[in-house]
């Protein structure tokens, strides 16, 4: 082979490897839960695609082990979580790896009861079932607050416990039950605090099938939350800027109707 031609294939291989890299970069995993996280991520698939990125959208049922797998660098990111959930996690494991990437929406939190038609109904000593993760917790205690079942020593602390309830009028039994349970006990208690995206897969209407709901003003905006060494990555911010398109703006108008609410 003439040494130019060498030359030339060496350069040729070595462009292609550059370019097998760089493709190989731009591989997005994402852990989500399944509503509507994991719609949203199905739905920009397409456009990441045209974009350069491959993404690839792992499930999970529960609050935990998509924050554990972006810590252990098993995926990339994840999409489930809100600014108060996400700074509990980090106090609790003690660590800054996770990081906010873009805020997407908000899933406004409801109350529901198959037993009784208003509030008003609910009866002394009714049993309320609420999550039991910190912030979650604090925000179903925030949201009685305001329909006046409890009273809070601080009504502003999103980060209340029972321990800071002043005043119970009705003697409510509070339980602190795993959130992805609350629908399936719904019919067993006077009222559950259920987060949007469990409701939605129930087939729970938060609009007309909840007693009281948070309102767009709601600070619990759902975060796409990346790792400290790929927050700024090419691949990342494309994620971002697909999740806040117009595109997904209208797909969530469309398809959610209310309850769930874009949050850019």
């Amino acid at each position: 082979m003439f040494p130019s031609l060498r030359k030339l294939l060496a350069a040729s291989l070595g462009c292609l490897a550059v370019a097998g890299a760089a493709h190989a970069a731009d591989r997005l995993v994402i852990a989500a839960t399944p509503v509507p996280h994991a719609e949203l991520l199905e739905f920009v698939k397409p456009m990441l695609a045209k974009d350069g990125v491959e993404l690839e959208v792992r499930v999970f049922t529960d609050y935990v082990q998509p924050s554990m797998q972006t810590n252990e660098k098993r995926v990339d990111g994840n999409f489930f979580l809100h600014g108060p959930y996400l700074e509990e996690f980090k106090k609790k494991q003690k660590n800054d790896i996770q990081a906010v990437v873009a805020k997407i929406h908000v899933e406004p939190f409801a109350g529901y009861s198959t037993k009784h038609a208003s509030v008003q109904d609910i009866p002394e000593g009714g049993t309320v079932a609420i999550p039991n993760d910190p912030s979650n917790s604090g925000r179903a205690l925030l949201l009685l607050a305001r329909q006046g079942l409890v009273t809070l020593k601080d009504p502003g602390n999103i980060s209340a416990t029972q321990k800071d309830i002043v005043d119970n009028p009705k003697k409510l039994r509070i339980r602190e039950l795993e959130a992805a349970t609350l629908p399936r006990i719904l019919n067993q208690v006077d009222l559950a605090l259920i987060n949007t995206n469990y409701a939605i897969e129930a087939k729970l209407n938060p609009l007309e099938g909840s007693l009281f709901i948070e309102d767009a003003s709601s600070p619990y905006a759902n975060l796409l939350v990346g790792r400290t060494d790929n927050v700024d990555s090419p691949a990342m911010k494309k994620l971002a800027a697909a999740l806040t398109s117009p595109e997904v703006r209208q797909f969530i108008l469309d398809k959610y109707k209310g309850a769930v609410v874009p949050a850019f």
